[in-house]
Protein backbone atom coordinates (compact mmCIF):
# COMPACT_ATOMS: atom_id res chain seq x y z
CA UNK A 1 0.00 0.00 0.00
CA UNK A 2 1.33 3.39 -1.02
CA UNK A 3 1.89 5.79 1.87
CA UNK A 4 1.23 9.54 1.93
CA UNK A 5 2.56 12.10 4.40
CA UNK A 6 -0.55 14.22 4.95
CA UNK A 7 0.35 17.87 5.02
CA UNK A 8 3.99 16.90 5.42
CA UNK A 9 3.18 15.83 8.98
CA UNK A 10 1.14 12.65 9.35
CA UNK A 11 1.94 9.46 7.43
CA UNK A 12 -1.02 7.31 6.41
CA UNK A 13 -2.27 4.95 3.73
CA UNK A 14 -3.01 6.44 0.32
CA UNK A 15 -6.44 4.81 0.39
CA UNK A 16 -8.82 5.82 3.16
CA UNK A 17 -11.95 3.97 4.30
CA UNK A 18 -14.93 6.28 4.75
CA UNK A 19 -17.98 5.76 6.93
CA UNK A 20 -20.65 7.90 5.30
CA UNK A 21 -22.79 4.97 4.12
CA UNK A 22 -24.01 3.52 7.41
CA UNK A 23 -27.58 2.39 6.82
CA UNK A 24 -28.07 -1.33 7.29
CA UNK A 25 -24.53 -2.24 8.34
CA UNK A 26 -24.38 -4.39 11.49
CA UNK A 27 -21.48 -5.03 13.85
CA UNK A 28 -20.33 -8.23 12.16
CA UNK A 29 -20.29 -6.55 8.73
CA UNK A 30 -18.41 -3.58 10.12
CA UNK A 31 -15.82 -5.85 11.72
CA UNK A 32 -15.26 -7.76 8.47
CA UNK A 33 -14.96 -4.51 6.56
CA UNK A 34 -12.50 -2.82 8.91
CA UNK A 35 -10.60 -6.06 9.40
CA UNK A 36 -10.15 -6.34 5.63
CA UNK A 37 -9.12 -2.69 5.38
CA UNK A 38 -6.49 -3.04 8.09
CA UNK A 39 -5.13 -6.30 6.66
CA UNK A 40 -4.69 -4.55 3.31
CA UNK A 41 -2.81 -1.56 4.67
CA UNK A 42 -5.50 1.03 5.38
CA UNK A 43 -4.80 2.85 8.63
CA UNK A 44 -6.88 6.03 8.24
CA UNK A 45 -10.65 5.96 8.71
CA UNK A 46 -12.88 8.90 7.78
CA UNK A 47 -16.30 9.85 9.13
CA UNK A 48 -18.30 12.90 10.29
CA UNK A 49 -20.68 13.93 13.02
CA UNK A 50 -23.43 14.32 10.41
CA UNK A 51 -23.15 10.85 8.83
CA UNK A 52 -26.20 8.87 9.80
CA UNK A 53 -26.90 11.32 12.59
CA UNK A 54 -23.70 10.24 14.32
CA UNK A 55 -24.12 6.56 13.50
CA UNK A 56 -21.02 6.57 11.28
CA UNK A 57 -18.91 7.56 14.26
CA UNK A 58 -20.63 5.08 16.56
CA UNK A 59 -20.04 2.17 14.18
CA UNK A 60 -16.42 3.10 13.63
CA UNK A 61 -15.69 3.60 17.32
CA UNK A 62 -17.48 0.43 18.37
CA UNK A 63 -15.76 -1.65 15.71
CA UNK A 64 -12.24 -0.37 16.37
CA UNK A 65 -12.77 -1.08 20.08
CA UNK A 66 -14.05 -4.60 19.39
CA UNK A 67 -11.08 -5.37 17.14
CA UNK A 68 -8.57 -3.72 19.47
CA UNK A 69 -7.31 -1.49 16.64
CA UNK A 70 -7.79 2.04 17.97
CA UNK A 71 -4.13 2.50 18.87
CA UNK A 72 -3.00 1.09 15.51
CA UNK A 73 -5.03 3.37 13.25
CA UNK A 74 -5.98 7.03 12.81
CA UNK A 75 -9.43 8.62 12.80
CA UNK A 76 -10.48 11.65 10.78
CA UNK A 77 -13.88 13.11 11.51
CA UNK A 78 -15.66 16.26 10.38
CA UNK A 79 -17.93 18.93 11.80
CA UNK A 80 -19.67 22.03 10.52
CA UNK A 81 -22.92 20.83 8.93
CA UNK A 82 -26.14 21.43 10.85
CA UNK A 83 -29.74 21.06 9.65
CA UNK A 84 -30.27 23.70 6.95
CA UNK A 85 -27.07 25.56 7.81
CA UNK A 86 -23.28 25.41 8.19
CA UNK A 87 -21.60 26.34 11.46
CA UNK A 88 -17.91 27.05 12.16
CA UNK A 89 -18.59 28.88 15.42
CA UNK A 90 -16.29 28.22 18.35
CA UNK A 91 -19.19 26.96 20.46
CA UNK A 92 -20.34 24.48 17.83
CA UNK A 93 -16.87 23.16 16.99
CA UNK A 94 -16.07 22.47 20.66
CA UNK A 95 -19.44 20.81 21.32
CA UNK A 96 -19.20 18.76 18.15
CA UNK A 97 -15.79 17.37 19.10
CA UNK A 98 -17.01 16.33 22.54
CA UNK A 99 -19.90 14.47 20.93
CA UNK A 100 -17.61 12.84 18.38
CA UNK A 101 -15.16 11.67 21.05
CA UNK A 102 -17.99 10.01 22.95
CA UNK A 103 -19.42 8.29 19.87
CA UNK A 104 -15.97 7.20 18.67
CA UNK A 105 -15.08 5.82 22.11
CA UNK A 106 -11.71 7.56 22.07
CA UNK A 107 -9.88 10.34 23.88
CA UNK A 108 -8.51 12.03 20.78
CA UNK A 109 -9.20 12.67 17.11
CA UNK A 110 -6.21 12.41 14.79
CA UNK A 111 -7.61 14.86 12.21
CA UNK A 112 -10.56 17.19 12.70
CA UNK A 113 -11.89 18.47 9.38
CA UNK A 114 -14.20 21.40 8.83
CA UNK A 115 -16.94 20.15 6.52
CA UNK A 116 -18.76 22.38 3.97
CA UNK A 117 -17.60 26.05 4.06
CA UNK A 118 -19.50 28.34 6.41
CA UNK A 119 -20.22 31.68 4.68
CA UNK A 120 -20.42 33.29 8.15
CA UNK A 121 -17.02 31.99 9.27
CA UNK A 122 -14.96 34.09 11.68
CA UNK A 123 -11.35 32.85 11.29
CA UNK A 124 -10.27 34.09 14.74
CA UNK A 125 -13.14 32.17 16.34
CA UNK A 126 -12.12 28.99 14.53
CA UNK A 127 -8.53 29.58 15.63
CA UNK A 128 -9.60 29.88 19.26
CA UNK A 129 -11.50 26.60 19.05
CA UNK A 130 -8.56 24.83 17.41
CA UNK A 131 -6.16 26.15 20.07
CA UNK A 132 -8.38 24.81 22.86
CA UNK A 133 -8.75 21.42 21.19
CA UNK A 134 -5.03 21.16 20.44
CA UNK A 135 -3.86 22.15 23.92
CA UNK A 136 -6.34 19.76 25.56
CA UNK A 137 -5.14 16.85 23.42
CA UNK A 138 -8.62 16.22 22.07
CA UNK A 139 -7.53 16.92 18.48
CA UNK A 140 -4.02 16.37 17.10
CA UNK A 141 -4.34 17.83 13.58
CA UNK A 142 -6.76 19.90 11.51
CA UNK A 143 -8.00 20.01 7.93
CA UNK A 144 -10.79 21.39 5.75
CA UNK A 145 -13.19 19.96 3.22
CA UNK A 146 -14.66 21.40 0.01
CA UNK A 147 -12.79 24.69 0.31
CA UNK A 148 -11.07 26.61 -2.45
CA UNK A 149 -7.70 28.36 -2.28
CA UNK A 150 -9.04 31.75 -1.19
CA UNK A 151 -11.28 30.27 1.49
CA UNK A 152 -8.31 28.43 2.95
CA UNK A 153 -6.21 31.60 2.87
CA UNK A 154 -8.96 33.49 4.71
CA UNK A 155 -9.28 30.79 7.34
CA UNK A 156 -5.53 30.69 7.90
CA UNK A 157 -5.55 34.35 9.01
CA UNK A 158 -7.04 33.21 12.32
CA UNK A 159 -5.19 29.93 12.82
CA UNK A 160 -2.07 29.07 14.80
CA UNK A 161 -1.90 25.47 13.62
CA UNK A 162 -1.46 24.22 10.04
CA UNK A 163 -4.17 22.71 7.87
CA UNK A 164 -3.00 19.31 6.67
CA UNK A 165 -5.59 18.46 4.03
CA UNK A 166 -8.51 19.56 1.89
CA UNK A 167 -11.18 16.98 1.05
CA UNK A 168 -12.49 17.54 -2.47
CA UNK A 169 -14.56 15.52 -4.91
CA UNK A 170 -12.15 14.28 -7.56
CA UNK A 171 -11.77 11.37 -9.94
CA UNK A 172 -12.03 10.48 -13.62
CA UNK A 173 -15.70 11.50 -13.66
CA UNK A 174 -15.16 14.76 -11.77
CA UNK A 175 -11.81 16.16 -12.84
CA UNK A 176 -12.34 19.92 -13.12
CA UNK A 177 -9.19 20.56 -11.06
CA UNK A 178 -7.21 18.89 -13.85
CA UNK A 179 -9.27 20.22 -16.77
CA UNK A 180 -8.70 23.90 -16.07
CA UNK A 181 -4.94 23.44 -16.07
CA UNK A 182 -4.73 21.32 -19.21
CA UNK A 183 -7.05 23.53 -21.25
CA UNK A 184 -5.79 26.87 -19.90
CA UNK A 185 -6.14 29.80 -22.31
CA UNK A 186 -8.42 27.93 -24.70
CA UNK A 187 -12.09 28.65 -25.53
CA UNK A 188 -13.12 25.20 -24.24
CA UNK A 189 -15.51 24.88 -21.28
CA UNK A 190 -12.81 22.74 -19.68
CA UNK A 191 -10.70 25.90 -19.24
CA UNK A 192 -13.14 27.53 -16.81
CA UNK A 193 -11.44 28.19 -13.47
CA UNK A 194 -13.99 27.10 -10.89
CA UNK A 195 -11.87 27.01 -7.74
CA UNK A 196 -9.04 29.52 -8.05
CA UNK A 197 -6.37 26.93 -8.81
CA UNK A 198 -6.93 24.92 -5.64
CA UNK A 199 -4.93 21.92 -6.89
CA UNK A 200 -1.86 24.04 -7.54
CA UNK A 201 -2.40 25.99 -4.31
CA UNK A 202 -2.45 22.78 -2.28
CA UNK A 203 0.73 21.54 -3.93
CA UNK A 204 2.53 24.83 -3.29
CA UNK A 205 1.44 24.93 0.34
CA UNK A 206 1.92 21.26 1.19
CA UNK A 207 -1.78 20.55 1.73
CA UNK A 208 -2.84 17.01 0.88
CA UNK A 209 -5.95 16.60 -1.27
CA UNK A 210 -8.20 13.81 -0.03
CA UNK A 211 -10.47 12.75 -2.88
CA UNK A 212 -14.03 11.79 -2.03
CA UNK A 213 -16.43 9.88 -4.30
CA UNK A 214 -13.63 9.02 -6.76
CA UNK A 215 -15.82 6.66 -8.79
CA UNK A 216 -18.72 9.05 -9.27
CA UNK A 217 -19.40 11.55 -12.05
CA UNK A 218 -20.98 14.96 -11.77
CA UNK A 219 -21.97 16.33 -8.38
CA UNK A 220 -23.08 13.42 -6.17
CA UNK A 221 -23.79 11.51 -9.38
CA UNK A 222 -23.76 7.74 -9.88
CA UNK A 223 -20.61 5.73 -10.58
CA UNK A 224 -19.12 5.77 -14.06
CA UNK A 225 -18.19 2.08 -13.78
CA UNK A 226 -20.32 0.15 -16.28
CA UNK A 227 -22.18 3.32 -17.34
CA UNK A 228 -22.79 3.53 -21.10
CA UNK A 229 -22.09 7.27 -20.96
CA UNK A 230 -18.51 6.28 -20.21
CA UNK A 231 -18.16 3.39 -22.63
CA UNK A 232 -14.67 4.34 -23.84
CA UNK A 233 -13.43 4.95 -20.31
CA UNK A 234 -14.72 1.59 -19.12
CA UNK A 235 -13.04 -0.16 -22.03
CA UNK A 236 -9.73 1.49 -21.22
CA UNK A 237 -10.08 0.80 -17.49
CA UNK A 238 -10.59 -2.89 -18.29
CA UNK A 239 -7.67 -2.88 -20.72
CA UNK A 240 -5.24 -1.42 -18.21
CA UNK A 241 -6.70 -3.55 -15.43
CA UNK A 242 -5.91 -6.68 -17.43
CA UNK A 243 -2.32 -5.51 -17.82
CA UNK A 244 -1.80 -5.07 -14.08
CA UNK A 245 -4.14 -7.80 -12.88
CA UNK A 246 -6.46 -5.43 -11.03
CA UNK A 247 -10.11 -4.42 -11.42
CA UNK A 248 -11.35 -1.37 -13.35
CA UNK A 249 -12.25 0.26 -10.02
CA UNK A 250 -8.69 -0.21 -8.78
CA UNK A 251 -7.36 1.34 -12.01
CA UNK A 252 -9.58 4.39 -11.38
CA UNK A 253 -8.08 4.70 -7.90
CA UNK A 254 -4.56 4.20 -9.28
CA UNK A 255 -5.22 7.09 -11.70
CA UNK A 256 -5.71 9.40 -8.72
CA UNK A 257 -2.72 8.05 -6.81
CA UNK A 258 -0.47 8.51 -9.85
CA UNK A 259 -0.78 12.29 -9.66
CA UNK A 260 2.37 13.91 -8.21
CA UNK A 261 0.27 15.88 -5.69
CA UNK A 262 0.34 12.65 -3.63
CA UNK A 263 -3.40 12.66 -3.07
CA UNK A 264 -5.37 10.22 -0.98
CA UNK A 265 -8.49 8.50 -2.28
CA UNK A 266 -11.49 7.71 -0.07
CA UNK A 267 -13.67 4.69 -0.60
CA UNK A 268 -17.10 4.22 0.93
CA UNK A 269 -17.61 0.60 -0.08
CA UNK A 270 -19.12 -1.78 2.44
CA UNK A 271 -18.11 -4.89 0.48
CA UNK A 272 -14.91 -6.44 1.91
CA UNK A 273 -14.04 -8.11 -1.41
CA UNK A 274 -14.49 -4.88 -3.36
CA UNK A 275 -12.39 -3.08 -0.75
CA UNK A 276 -9.61 -5.64 -1.10
CA UNK A 277 -9.67 -5.18 -4.88
CA UNK A 278 -9.49 -1.39 -4.54
CA UNK A 279 -6.55 -1.63 -2.16
CA UNK A 280 -4.54 -3.23 -4.97
CA UNK A 281 -4.39 0.26 -6.50
CA UNK A 282 -1.96 1.19 -3.77
CA UNK A 283 0.64 -1.12 -5.30
CA UNK A 284 0.30 0.02 -8.93
CA UNK A 285 1.90 3.07 -10.55
CA UNK A 286 0.41 3.96 -13.91
CA UNK A 287 2.67 5.25 -16.65
CA UNK A 288 2.31 8.83 -17.85
CA UNK A 289 0.82 7.63 -21.16
CA UNK A 290 -1.68 5.39 -19.34
CA UNK A 291 -2.74 8.31 -17.15
CA UNK A 292 -3.48 10.52 -20.17
CA UNK A 293 -5.04 7.58 -22.02
CA UNK A 294 -7.67 7.36 -19.29
CA UNK A 295 -8.10 11.11 -18.99
CA UNK A 296 -8.82 11.62 -22.69
CA UNK A 297 -11.38 8.81 -22.59
CA UNK A 298 -13.46 11.10 -20.40
CA UNK A 299 -13.02 14.42 -22.19
CA UNK A 300 -13.60 12.84 -25.60
CA UNK A 301 -11.24 15.39 -27.06
CA UNK A 302 -7.66 15.53 -28.20
CA UNK A 303 -5.31 17.30 -25.86
CA UNK A 304 -4.85 20.96 -26.88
Amino acid sequence: MKRVVIGGTLEASAIVLGFWRTAGIDDSQAQRLIGTAYENGIDLYDTADIYGGGEGERILGRTLAALGLRDSVMIETKCGIRPASFDFSKEYILASVDGSLERLQTDHIDILTLHRPDALVEPDEVGEAFDILKSSGKVLNFAVSNQNARQIELLKTGLHTPLLADQLQFGLGHAQMIDEGIYVNTPRDFAVDRDGGTLEYCRINGITIQCWSPLMYGFFGPTFLGDEKYKTLNERLAEIGDKYGITPAAVAFAWILRHPANMQALTGTRDPQHLKEICAAGDVTLTRSEWYYLYTAVTGERLP
